[in-house]
């Protein structure tokens, strides 16, 4: 039903994470993040955004990703439907997909980056979306679009999509939230926000907002 991208920017340390889905409003069902912290998304068949929620408190107390995703799925006994990816704030990363959720299903984490779906029209969708992402030498938004477009074009979501989002977090930076909650080509509508996001006068006034490095700047 949903494929999604984690990533941590090496070069400055924020997290990214992006999603797609041939259902409503993914970015408010599937990512959650917490600068300093790490990103996680919550998919499947049956998903539970506690589980998106729940994880980044676990690494907040300092588990590691791994024993973090076992914990938040070995006390749910709906994990069968679930999938759960989480990225810590070093770029460690761990998944889960639950055996009831809608092949195709698949997994990828490597350092800095940790994707996965259901319900794909074909397993190397992942892989393609990855791949997309670290061929691209755009901004790290791009770079996390470039992963979707490049996801969608080997097949996506099997019913095709209708929501995309991108999330990305730094301590440094106020955050930037990108929905497309319903549309024909949300990939082209998320593009359209990406580059108004990146005008000029839009970024000197976020790059104005307080942040958690700098809460108390002054414009």
């Amino acid at each position: 039903m949903t494929f999604s991208l984690l990533a941590r920017d090496p070069e400055t340390g924020a997290l990214g994470g992006a999603a797609a889905t041939g259902n409503l409003c993914v970015g408010a069902w599937v990512l959650r993040g917490t600068a300093g912290v790490g990103i996680s998304a919550s998919q499947g068949h049956f998903p539970s955004t506690l589980w998106g929620e729940d994880i980044l408190t676990e690494l907040a107390k300092g588990a590691a990703p791994e024993q973090a995703v076992q914990a938040i799925v070995s006390a749910d006994p709906g994990r069968a439907s679930r999938q759960l990816l989480v990225l810590d704030k070093e770029g460690s990363g761990a998944a889960f997909s639950g055996q009831d959720n809608i092949p195709a299903i698949s997994e990828l984490v490597q350092p800095d980056i940790c994707a996965a779906g259901n319900m794909l029209s074909k397993p190397d969708v992942i892989a393609a979306t990855v791949q997309g992402y670290v061929s691209s030498n755009a901004s790290f938004a791009r770079r996390l679009l470039a992963g979707l477009i490049a996801g969608a074009q080997r097949g996506g979501d099997a019913r095709g999509l209708m929501s995309a989002a991108i999330l990305i977090l730094a301590p440094d930076h106020a955050p930037i939230n990108l929905r497309i909650d319903f549309a024909d080509t949300p990939l082209r509508s998320l593009e359209d926000l990406i580059i108004r996001t990146e005008a000029e006068d839009y970024e000197a006034w976020r790059r104005a907002l307080p942040t958690r490095a700098s809460p108390w700047s002054e414009i």
